[in-house]
């Protein structure tokens, strides 16, 4: 009697098939990138090697008490002690924490991911995309173009609550947002992906458009923004 062998695929793990579609891409690319290009390679991030990032990411999503330290001034010294320790262990583990996150992480598990992590993973891919030479503007997906600017229109308001202008924000395509404490006129003309970039503070490697007077413009582009 001839017997049947099945050959069913692997169960995923819960978290693999919960995972948003654009948040799971993006961190899936940025591991690659990370994997490929080794520990020692620049970012956009003034001072931090892929190392650097890689223990920022790690320490984001699995030490909840380190983790205040990315936005809370009191909380820095020990939240970068800890990321300095994270970085410490071998490379290719930090990446592969990157890589599959803890199911209980506040920011990462498959209720708050995609809006957690989209714009959080997209704009550090672009920071080890655009430190390398002969880097170019990706193409994106429809969708994912449209979350962004979703997350880059409300991230405007923020980065831009005390500039000293009156801003549109522009994504043709996809809509405008007026911003900035008020005054002289400017216009932020990009795609969501470039804008999100220009906003969290890559302004240097955002290809957008800026139009309005000279000095007001020239102090947005070097202007300290995000969050």
């Amino acid at each position: 009697m001839s017997t049947v062998t099945s050959h069913r695929p692997k169960r995923r793990r819960a978290y693999d098939r919960a995972m948003p579609r654009y948040a799971r891409s993006e961190r899936e690319a940025l591991a690659d990138l990370l994997l490929d290009l080794g520990p020692n390679a620049p970012t956009i991030d003034a001072g931090w090697s892929t190392r650097d990032l890689a223990a920022h990411l790690v320490v984001r999503e699995r030490r909840p008490d380190a983790a205040g330290g990315i936005l809370l001034p009191p909380l820095r010294r020990y939240g970068e002690a800890v990321r300095r320790q994270v970085a410490a262990g071998p490379y290719p583990d930090l990446v592969a924490r990157v890589r599959r996150p803890p199911l209980w992480s506040p920011v990462s598990n498959p209720l708050t991911d995609e809006l957690a992590n989209t714009l959080e993973f997209f704009i550090h891919h672009e920071d080890v995309r655009r430190a390398q030479p002969g880097w170019r503007p990706r193409e994106l997906p429809a969708g994912l173009a449209a979350a962004l600017w979703k997350r880059a229109s409300t991230l405007a308001r923020v980065a831009l609550r005390r500039f000293p202008a009156d801003l549109l924000i522009q994504a043709p395509g996809h809509g405008e947002r007026t911003a900035g404490r008020g005054g002289e006129r400017l216009r932020v003309v990009g795609s969501p992906g470039e804008l999100a970039l220009f906003l969290s503070g890559r302004q240097r490697v955002a290809r957008v458009q800026v139009d309005g007077p000279a000095a007001p413009a020239n102090r947005l582009r070097t202007a300290r923004l995000g969050f």
